[in-house]
């Protein structure tokens, strides 16, 4: 091959890779050419107008397109007024390290764009199955992290009144006159009263997602949602020594505290 026919050749690349068009326009110099083959060229596949047209008129397939359906939390089933967060359908959140713990609140909460009840739910649907360690002893890693919201919390005591506490400060609403989180029924009760958030509970009475839900002095927990039968889906630390979800009778609660 001669010099001549060899840059003619390069000059021809250049000019291929400065304005692809002239590929389809003409035949360049190369050997073979590159113009795409004639419609029913002799190949034994479809022809590459053909195919071209097929590859753009093509909607997307089911797998591309179609939504991921993410598992129901547990007991969630039939809960007529929960509201799941945006853009999450009705997932449930896994349980966390303490290390997850510690990254869930402010702007990385769980559905920290959500309304305040909404908010709630998600941080005390991302504790279910934690439990004490021993069984028993009101103490496990996850626990002390509770305790963090709740000025003057002391280790071994019982710990609803801590989980919900930590669980409106990860939300963004955290309980008590300046946010210092109470450690007891009585406390959140009484600090309820003072800024208007009690609903003592009676016939048509029906709580929201993130109310507080009262048992007496002796605990508290977290609505969750009610079912259609109007029995109420709660969410509850210091159950049976964990985080668990719950479902109770609509006459068991003494009351409830409105956190929104």
């Amino acid at each position: 091959m001669s010099i001549e026919s060899t840059l003619d050749r390069i000059s021809a690349i250049r000019q291929a890779v400065a304005d692809p068009s002239t590929l389809l326009s003409a035949r360049s110099s190369l050997t073979g050419g590159v113009e795409a083959p004639a419609e029913g060229g002799g190949g034994s596949g479809p022809s590459f107008a053909v195919a071209l047209n097929q590859a753009s008129s093509t909607t997307p397939t089911a797998a591309s397109s179609a939504a991921v359906a993410l598992p129901a939390a547990p007991g969630q089933s039939g809960i007529s007024s929960y509201a799941p967060l945006p853009g999450s359908g009705s997932a449930a959140y896994g349980l966390q390290s303490v290390q997850g713990l510690q990254g869930v609140a402010g702007s990385s909460a769980p559905g920290s764009s959500g309304s305040v009840g909404s908010r709630i739910v998600a941080v005390a649907e991302s504790q279910i199955g934690q439990s004490e360690q021993p069984p028993g002893s009101n103490e496990s890693p996850a626990i002390a992290q509770y305790r963090t919201a709740t000025a003057g919390a002391m280790p071994g005591e019982p710990w609803c009144a801590y989980f919900a506490s930590w669980a409106a400060q990860q939300a963004g609403v955290p309980i008590g006159a300046q946010g210092q989180g109470l450690g007891s029924v009585s406390e959140i009760w009484s600090w309820a009263q003072s800024s208007g958030r009690t609903v003592t509970n009676g016939p048509g009475v029906v709580p929201k997602p993130g109310d507080l839900i009262a048992f007496g002095s002796e605990h508290v927990g977290i609505v969750r949602g009610v079912l259609p039968n109007g029995q109420i889906a709660t969410i509850e630390g210091n159950y049976e020594n964990k985080v668990a979800a719950n479902v109770r009778n609509p006459g068991e609660a003494t009351g409830y505290v409105s956190m929104s």
